[in-house]
């Protein structure tokens, strides 16, 4: 089928064609993530909101844990893609209706709400809104602020046009005003706009609508809505923000002062069984909070926070050492204890607050805010949205989806993915995205790239003639960077230097205005340089490299400055010396740009063949979906028999037969024509790149060569051996895997035995292993309930030190509570202790713990002592890693290319990650995390060629003296001697190069040299320091 090309498409307006492949209902990242792959997967895509803008609740967020990345800066480079994408609509203040069908030939009704503005014709300007005379809380600010009741959601939203609030607009209340409508130059507004319904037919739908924060209010919770200076954590989201209510600054609501004295709230509307609460955890509560409490300390050193809570639950990937340097900050208190709020002071209107203290019992204190954590909610509309989309919700008003496969709703071609499934963090919000796109993409894999368009870039205007015309575009970061650095100062600055011929501020230069406005200004003034000083190129680099083609030029006539982290965030309290730093940045950054060059990039040919190492759940599930959705896979297994860890696993918390569940996916693989399995197999050498590796294997005696486009890496992971507490001394201590053998046999020493302890946190959360390993705390409840139903009248006992059952686990630790399984606390500083002692002529194990409730030792006597230990990386992984060159985090798991936005990602392009060698994780999560790596995948082999970067190595050839220095220190293997008329001299080869410059610091001859980072450039800008 011949592609149209993606010229002229008006955002937020479908097309008359209505037929299209997949449906994404949700504009949250889940749903953008979701969408971004299908497009690039060969797929036509609707991406429906409710909202005016796409984005959801991140959208709303400051920063993201763990890492204190800047919410919007990673969020927002996604929201310009969606609508820069050919094959992405997006239909905002848009609701489903109806939806009639099966799976491949959905009917779909939706009704475009009234905006009361002509799309085509806003240009974002807001002369609209200044003239606006009625203010109404911001909804986008948590009701902090006001806004006016016509208005854009938020400064990067996407569309970036108003819309006007029925509820508060005059006119449309009783025709009172329409002063917004004179002002409008482009006439723009329409007051007498009416709902649209539009009928398409879809392949696949995606259910992505996100979650709604617990309202305190509706209870009264904390004084939540009576005490001014009571806040939700979201709220206090929004005053942390640079675009919040008070640009930055932390105030509190009521006199807008700046609170010295701050107390958090843990668990609000979360783990709780009385009305009107949840029963499960939210999963995200305690380290947003640890996330709060390190920002607002950056805010102001001598701020003193208390947090009050019950279990520390940072059991994700590097949340342990977060929670840590939350907790080792001066004049920060993390206290065990529920609270009851008291009152509220008349004058100050600061609010006291009663807690327990081990040594002091019950206290009074007085704090100036007080942040309520407050949990995840279905979305209020979840049960319409079930009746319109004939899917069930669970029990507690989420989606209901498959056991074995979370990403599947109850209706055949509906698929389901963020938190809609159930609470959960942005990573796996983004790895649910994935999997669904892989879903999607089996169930229509026979007509992938029917309906797709392609997009066409104006032609580059060759500029190799003229003199040096540079732009510089200087961004105010919201207030990341305008309340530090004096902006307007820094483009009064730039206007003044040599060559620059147009210069200007912005209030987010990622947005999709300022974006428009830089490629609007390439044009109409001719420049042939950009700069943007801004933030991290990290993020935004493609971005603008991207709008510098959108505008005709080559995208490497750009350059960013770093004005964020090097000035703004480095020098917040001197806002005069770190203005001058970023002129001079900027003065630097324009010297460079007059001497770059434009580079070609290079098309690569993909091989359709994708490789998994590792034959567990993971890498079987992610071997089956590329294999459905039509792509040979190698399936590499390192023992004689597929199925991993899970071999060693009976059940799930949740009931679910793993074993059963086990055979089937085996039996699935060996049945499947497009995948091979080798057995026994060792990777010996891996050579290539991104759509063309080559990997050597040694298999079952054999050595061969196989050719694939990109890779997974399932390599699992393995339970820690203790070396603690007797085992391997006494046959009566057991690990976790090992006692659920032991129950799935019902094990005659389980079934006479009258007591059983475990103990929690083996080898992990430890100097040696600074990590938790997450599934630990749910594994022992599921044994301790099973245990309890086979034999009813044993004592168990579980000594935890935070009991970490997120989600839905909760619900089965308070039911294994209820069977009369007891939980006794122990802290780092004072281990139990295990001893084998006699008792009544019976050898028994007599485990000694501190009881923090009683206050005393107990003497714990045992039949069998179980041992939670740690998940630990697989000796494979660290030579995987080695091999394919990717990257490993201090603990020797696998490390993501971004831990919120890249979760199934390494930074090396074309190699992808899942499962437990990524991280200890349930199999729910990684079944998930599978299909996400394998929706991932298809994004390079649906391709023909992929495209390589031009920044790469080149060798002068009469200087190459043949020493082989940079031979020795290239890892990608990318530099080789070969034959000329005046001997061997070296040769990058373009395709392998990755542009990492390590071969220009060893040359002795000065023979090579990287492009876009020449000598000449660097010394250029160092000059102009």
């Amino acid at each position: 089928m011949e592609k149209e090309t993606g010229e002229g498409l008006a955002v937020n307006s479908p097309e008359e064609d209505n037929l299209i492949d997949v449906m994404v209902v949700g504009g949250g990242i889940s749903g953008i993530q979701a969408a971004l792959d299908l497009a690039d997967t060969g797929f036509r895509v609707y991406l429906v909101d409710r909202a005016p803008a796409i984005g959801g609740k991140m959208a709303q967020l400051d920063k993201t844990f763990p890492t204190n990345d800047c919410s919007m800066c990673i969020e927002s480079p996604k929201f310009i893609e969606c609508s820069r994408h050919p094959n992405i609509e997006i239909l905002t203040y848009t609701e489903v209706e109806s939806i009639k069908g099966k799976a491949g030939d959905f009917k779909v009704t939706l009704t475009k709400k009234p905006r009361y503005i002509i799309e085509d014709r806003c240009t974002g300007c807001t002369t609209c809104v200044e003239v606006c005379p009625v203010k109404v809380p911001d909804e986008y600010n948590q009701n902090l602020s006001l806004n006016k009741a016509i208005h854009i959601y938020f400064s990067q939203a996407v569309p970036l046009i108003t819309y006007v609030d029925p509820d508060t607009c005059l006119y449309l209340q009783d025709e009172k005003c329409n002063i917004c409508i004179g002002a409008c130059q482009k006439q723009a507004i329409d007051l007498n706009q009416k709902e649209d319904t539009v009928q398409v037919e879809v392949g696949a739908i995606i259910m992505a609508p996100g979650f709604e924060v617990f309202d305190p209010k509706l209870r009264n919770d904390c004084g939540y809505g009576i005490m001014e200076n009571v806040v939700t954590s979201l709220d206090f989201e929004r005053i942390l923000c640079s675009t919040g209510p008070y640009e930055g600054e932390i105030r509190r609501p009521s006199d807008k002062k700046h609170p010295k004295k701050i107390a958090w709230i843990q668990c609000v509307g979360s783990r709780q069984v009385i009305d009107g609460g949840n029963s499960y955890c939210s999963g995200v509560c305690c380290t947003y909070t640890q996330k709060q409490v390190i920002l607002a300390k950056d805010h102001e050193a001598d701020l003193e926070a208390k947090i009050f809570h019950n279990d520390i639950r940072a059991f994700g990937k590097d949340f342990e050492r977060f929670y840590q340097r939350a907790e080792n900050l001066p004049g920060v208190e993390f206290i065990r204890s529920y609270v009851s709020v008291g009152k509220e002071d008349p004058k100050t209107k600061n609010v006291s607050i009663r807690y327990s203290t081990a040594d002091d019992g019950v206290k009074e204190e007085e704090f100036e805010l007080v942040v309520l954590s407050v949990g995840l909610n279905p979305p209020k509309n979840a049960k319409k949205l079930a009746d319109q989309f004939g899917i069930e919700l669970d029990e507690h008003g989420f989606c209901k989806s498959n056991p074995r496969n979370p990403i599947e709703t109850t209706r055949p071609g509906i698929f389901v993915s963020g938190a809609f499934q159930g609470p959960m963090d942005i990573p796996e919000s983004v790895m649910g995205a994935s999997g669904a796109d892989a879903l999607c993409s089996q169930l229509l894999a026979y007509r992938r790239g029917d309906l797709t368009r392609d997009r066409v870039y104006p032609p580059e205007r060759d500029v190799s003639q003229e003199e040096p015309r540079v732009g510089v575009f200087v961004c105010h970061c919201g207030a990341n960077i305008g309340r530090v650095v004096d902006v307007p100062a820094v483009v009064d600055y730039a206007s003044g230097l040599e060559n620059v011929v147009h210069a200007q501020e912005s209030l987010f230069a990622c947005s999709t205005d300022n974006a428009q406005q830089i490629s609007d200004q390439i044009r109409e003034k001719g420049l042939n340089r950009v700069v943007v000083a801004a933030c991290t190129p990290r993020t935004h680099e493609p971005l603008f490299r991207d709008t510098c083609r959108e505008g005709g030029i080559n995208q490497y006539f750009y350059e960013m400055a770093n004005i964020r982290e090097h000035c703004s965030w480095v020098h917040s309290k001197d806002p005069e010396n770190a203005t001058q730093k970023a002129k001079e940045i900027v003065r630097m950054s324009v010297a460079r740009t007059l001497l770059l060059e434009p580079l070609k990039e290079y098309e690569l040919p993909v091989n359709k063949t994708a490789l998994v190492v590792g034959g567990g759940l993971a890498g079987m599930t992610s071997a089956l979906s590329m294999a459905k959705q039509g792509f040979r896979v190698q399936l590499l297994e390192k023992d004689k028999t597929l199925g991993g860890v899970a071999r060693r696993i009976h059940t799930t918390l949740e009931g679910m037969d793993v074993q059963t569940f086990l055979k089937d996916t085996i039996k699935k693989v060996y049945q499947h024509p497009l995948i091979q399995v080798s057995h026994d197999a060792t990777i010996t050498n891996v050579m290539g790149y991104v759509g063309n590796f080559v990997t050597t294997v040694k298999s079952e005696g054999r050595v061969k060569d196989i050719e694939h486009g990109a890779v997974i890496l399932a390599t699992g992971a393995e339970e820690y051996k203790p070396t603690e507490y007797l085992y391997g001394e006494n046959d009566n201590v057991l690990t976790q895997l090992e006692l659920e053998d032991f129950l799935a046999k019902e094990d005659e020493t389980l079934m006479n035995a009258e007591s059983l302890v475990m103990i929690q946190c083996v080898g992990c959360r430890n100097e040696n292993r600074n990590y938790c390993s997450r599934i630990c705390c749910s594994h022992a409840v599921k044994n301790a309930s099973h245990l309890k139903e086979l034999n009813p009248e044993i004592e168990i006992y579980i000594l935890f030190r935070d009991m970490r059952t997120y989600g839905y686990r909760e619900d089965y630790y308070r039911e294994a509570a209820d069977k009369g399984v007891k939980f006794i606390r122990w802290g780092s500083d004072d281990k139990p202790q295990v001893e084998t002692a006699k008792e009544g002529g019976k050898s028994i194990l007599r485990v000694t713990v501190l009881d923090p409730i009683l206050g005393r030792r107990l003497e714990l006597d045992a039949d069998v002592l179980t041992l939670s230990a740690a998940i630990i990386p697989s000796e494979e992984s660290m030579e995987v890693a080695r091999l394919f060159k990717v990257a490993m985090n201090p603990d020797g798991f696998f490390q993501e290319a971004h831990v919120k936005l890249r979760p199934v990602d390494f930074a090396a392009e074309g190699v992808f990650l899942c499962g437990i060698a990524h991280y200890p994780k349930h199999i729910t999560e990684t079944i998930s995390q599978a299909y996400g790596a394998a929706g991932r995948v298809v994004t390079i082999l649906n391709k023909d060629s992929v495209t390589a970067s031009g920044a790469i190595c080149e060798v002068d050839e009469s200087a190459c003296e043949s020493c082989g220095a940079c031979i020795s220190v290239c890892d990608y293997g990318a530099i080789e001697f070969y034959e000329t008329e005046k001997g061997k001299k070296a040769m990058v080869n373009p395709i392998l190069c990755k542009g990492d410059g390590l071969c220009n610091t060893v040359c002795p001859a000065r023979a090579i040299s990287l492009k876009h980072y020449t000598d000449d450039e660097i010394f250029c800008q160092i000059d102009a320091a």
